[in-house]
């Protein structure tokens, strides 16, 4: 017999899959490493605490997401040290799959893509930026919906510290994306 609760996990992590990812590459900015930091967080999630309940699994899942993001960023910083003189990921040519240059009638009028893909790099940037506690805040709160309460278990302080990291967050995004966002 299957068990339900994990029936419920597996629906959990799928609907968090994709919000996870994106906090994940705007953290490593590397998708295949983002791919891994959410896999094993994920995992980590199943393994320890999928008997627990679907309420508790939010704030915990996203602690243990940006538990495992700081994990990378430490290992990456250890690395780059002892192999300083290798390029970084970013710096290579990307594989090419020879359909890049193919337009596709269905999409929208490239300068409205152009403008909000630009758009988007300069948030991305804007949060990488942002003190780790601020971005955290932001992340849960505003992308993932969490309430303050959960936010704070997640991040492990008091909802008050939740709320001054986040209005924080707010006003340094709004001074940078000044012109940039409505």
């Amino acid at each position: 017999m299957v068990n339900p609760n994990f029936c419920n996990l597996d629906a959990f992590l799928a609907g968090v899959e994709r919000r996870a990812l994106r906090i994940a590459e705007i953290a490593t900015r590397d998708r295949d490493e983002a791919l891994d930091v959410v896999q094993d967080a994920m995992l980590q999630l199943a393994r320890s605490y999928g008997q627990r309940p679907a309420e508790e699994w939010p704030p915990l899942f996203y602690r243990i997401l940006e538990n495992k993001i700081r994990d990378w960023q430490r290992r990456r910083a250890v690395t780059q040290r002892l192999f300083f003189w290798r390029p970084r990921a970013e710096d290579e040519d990307a594989e090419k799959d020879g359909f890049e240059g193919i337009a596709d009638p269905g999409q929208p009028d490239a300068q409205d893509v152009l403008q909000r893909e630009q758009a988007l790099r300069k948030l991305e940037s804007a949060l990488a930026r942002l003190p780790r506690r601020q971005r955290e805040a932001f992340e849960l709160r505003i992308w993932q919906g969490l309430s303050v309460e959960e936010t704070a278990q997640a991040m492990g302080c008091s909802t008050g510290s939740v709320k001054t990291h986040l209005f924080r967050a707010l006003a340094t995004l709004k001074d940078d994306l000044q012109g940039v966002w409505p």
